[in-house]
C-alpha cells in the first residue's frame, strides 16, 4: 500500500475550493492500493489531519509526520491546491529537491501557466491566439485613456496571478478602471486587462491518460452573470453543457489547439485550458494546472463524460507521477 499525502488548503483566497477538491480526492482514492493522508497547507501551518480532525505537524525537513511514536513518509504527494503555494511551482520546487514524486506538472511550468501574461506570451510563436492586452504592474502609472484606446470597451481587469476567477472585473466605462485595477491589486501585485471577446466560451481538459495526451470532451460555458465569475463557477448561476455545442470541425481544431499547448510545455498531469470561440477562431484565455477537482468542476464532469471515473483519473495521476 503505497502512502498518499493529498495535498490542500493553501495561501490563497482559493483556499475554501481547494480543501473541498482535496475532500474529494480523499474520498475517492481506491483504498486497495492506497492510504490517503489529508495534509492541509497553511501559512500558520502544515498539518496531517485525520479522520477524528485531530492534527499533526508535518515535518517540512523530509514531508514526513509522526503519529503516536511513527514516523510516517509519503511515496506520493497528490497536489490540489489551488493558487500559491501549489500551482505557481512552489510545492513543485520543493518536492523536486526531496525527491518526493507528485501528481502535478514541473515547477517550472507551474509558474509560467500561472502567469497568464507570460503563459499566452510564450505560446503567442506557436500561432495560438489571445486577446488584445495591457500589463499594469502596481504603483505604474494608470493611464485609463490609454488603456481604453489600446483594448477598447467592455474590457477585463484581472490579476495576472489568480484563479478561480477572484479579482476579476468586467469594466463597460473608462471611469470604472481605477476601482476595477483596485480590486485586482488585492489578489496580486500584476494586472492584466483585456479586451472583450463576444463569443462562445469553452473549457478543454487536456491530461495525461495511460501515458498518452488525451483531450477530454469539451465544455461549453453559458454564465447567468455578465461572465463565468466565482458566482458562476461555484453558486451555481452558470450552465456547463458537456459535450459542448459546437460543431465536429470547432472541437477538433479547439482540441488540437489545446492539446498542442500541453505539448508545447512538456505539460503533465492535469491542465485546463479556457477559450472564447469567435467568428471560428479560437482565443486562448489561460492554462490552470490545478483545476478544480470537485465533483461540480470541469475535469471531473469532462473525465465522466468520457467513461473516466475518479477513482480512474486519481489512480492514473499517482501511478503516471512515479
Amino acid at each position: 500500500m503505497k502512502n498518499i499525502a493529498i495535498i490542500m488548503g493553501g495561501y490563497s483566497s482559493e483556499y475554501k475550493i481547494s480543501l473541498i477538491s482535496g475532500n474529494v480526492v480523499y474520498q475517492s482514492l481506491d483504498k486497495t492500493k492506497y492510504n490517503g493522508f489529508r495534509v492541509h497547507i497553511f501559512k500558520e501551518k502544515w498539518v496531517y489531519v485525520d479522520d477524528a480532525e485531530t492534527e499533526f505537524p508535518i515535518d517540512k525537513n523530509d514531508f514526513s509526520t509522526t503519529v503516536d511514536g511513527n514516523k510516517i513518509k509519503f511515496d506520493c504527494v497528490f497536489n490540489a491546491i489551488h493558487g500559491t503555494p501549489g500551482e505557481d511551482g512552489l510545492m513543485q520546487a520543493y518536492f523536486e529537491l526531496l525527491e518526493i514524486p507528485h501528481t502535478s506538472c514541473d515547477y517550472y511550468q507551474a509558474a509560467l501557466t500561472f502567469n497568464k501574461r507570460d503563459l499566452l506570451s510564450v505560446l503567442k510563436p506557436y500561432g495560438i491566439k489571445s486577446a488584445i492586452s495591457y500589463y499594469l504592474n502596481k504603483g505604474e502609472h494608470i493611464d485609463t485613456a490609454g488603456i481604453v484606446s489600446k483594448v477598447g470597451l467592455p474590457c477585463f481587469v484581472k490579476p495576472n496571478k489568480a484563479g478561480s476567477s477572484f479579482g476579476i472585473s468586467k469594466v463597460k466605462t473608462e471611469a470604472e478602471l481605477p476601482i476595477a485595477i483596485e480590486v485586482a491589486y488585492k489578489e496580486d501585485n500584476e494586472i492584466i486587462i483585456e479586451s472583450f471577446l463576444d463569443g462562445t466560451e469553452v473549457s478543454v481538459g487536456v491530461i495525461n491518460y495511460q501515458g498518452k495526451t488525451t483531450v477530454l470532451p469539451i465544455t461549453e460555458i453559458v454564465s447567468e452573470n455578465d461572465f463565468f465569475d466565482y458566482e458562476a463557477k461555484y453558486l451555481g448561476k452558470s450552465q456547463e453543457i458537456t459535450p459542448a455545442r459546437i460543431s465536429d470541425e470547432m472541437t477538433q481544431k479547439v482540441g488540437a489547439i489545446a492539446k498542442r499547448a500541453y505539448e508545447i510545455l512538456q505539460m503533465e498531469g492535469f491542465s485546463r485550458s479556457e477559450f472564447i470561440i469567435v467568428n471560428g477562431e479560437p482565443f486562448m484565455l489561460e492554462m490552470n494546472t490545478i483545476p478544480g477537482l470537485t465533483t461540480e468542476s470541469l475535469i471531473p464532469q469532462q473525465a465522466a463524460a468520457a467513461g473516466i471515473s475518479l477513482q480512474d483519473l486519481f489512480t492514473n495521476a499517482i501511478e503516471l507521477s512515479s
